[in-house]
């Protein structure tokens, strides 16, 4: 289980990013952590997977436990050895590597020649278009294929925590769809936890057992996957969608009608 305990995130011993977020992900539960650009999402995900101190960011107040241990103050190297990985936002391919390449450098950790050749194999079921292109070089594919090879290089890492960061971005409708089911898929049938990040929140609650939604670095709202795909203001704010399940402008919005948490 994953535990963020009131934590604060400051850059450079002067901005604020975070301001007291506690959220928990419970062993084999798929959580979305939704909200617009600048919300503090991708921070929190960095916060977590120990990537803060590559852009001289610091956990400066709470406390970030997995599995009952303290993990704030770790290097990123001795948290992904936990098993905690994250695909970044952006399809961060190694592009001068082969499509196989890439995804054997997501086991680099891992000694196991036969069980890596296996998981290589697991992959590839998920997504049989890698296994086509597994030759090819992963600066050629396309979006949607460089974002199903970091997807399928963060399931070579055998991991317990698997942490996404907008996996829409940019891509197809039909694509993302695709991309979803796959996600759920890992989920169900290997229990490993998913911590996703998104913007497109339709999709993702569609998978999420349950979700956070966030604002200006601050946990606004909070509960089931039900819950928030049924709440009035997700769906006004976030779905643009009015009371009455039709497409609202946001330029018809005056009053920001929801009750923060934090007042």
């Amino acid at each position: 289980m994953l535990k963020l305990n009131n934590i604060e995130v400051v850059y450079l011993n002067v901005v604020r990013v975070l301001h007291g977020i506690s959220l928990t992900v419970e062993d084999g539960s798929v959580v979305a952590l939704l909200g617009a650009n600048g919300a503090g999402k991708t921070t929190t995900l960095k916060a977590i997977s120990g990537l803060l101190k590559v852009e001289e960011g610091d956990v400066t107040d709470g406390s970030i436990e997995w599995e009952g241990r303290r993990i704030d103050h770790s290097s990123a190297q001795e948290i992904g050895k936990l098993g905690i990985v994250q695909a970044l936002e952006g399809r961060r391919v190694f592009g001068h590597l082969t499509t196989e390449e890439n995804l054997l450098v997501g086991a680099h950790n891992r000694k196991e020649r036969h069980i890596i050749h296996q998981d290589l194999e697991m992959v590839y079921h998920y997504f049989p278009r890698l296994k086509a292109l597994r030759h090819n070089i992963a600066g050629y594919l396309s979006g949607g294929e460089q974002q199903m090879l970091v997807t399928g290089r963060a399931m070579m890492s055998a991991p317990k925590l698997m942490m996404l960061d907008e996996p829409s971005l940019g891509l197809a409708p039909m694509l993302v769809e695709e991309i979803y089911d796959i996600i759920k898929r890992f989920n169900d049938e290997r229990h490993t936890s998913v911590l996703l990040v998104e913007q497109n929140v339709r999709i993702a609650l569609n998978i999420a057992h349950s979700g956070y939604v966030m604002e200006n670095g601050r946990v606004v709202l909070d509960g089931s996957a039900d819950f928030l795909r049924n709440n009035e203001d997700v769906k006004e704010f976030y779905m643009g969608l009015s009371a009455v399940g039709v497409k609202k402008s946001y330029r018809a919005v005056k009053h920001y009608k929801r009750r923060k948490r934090w007042l």
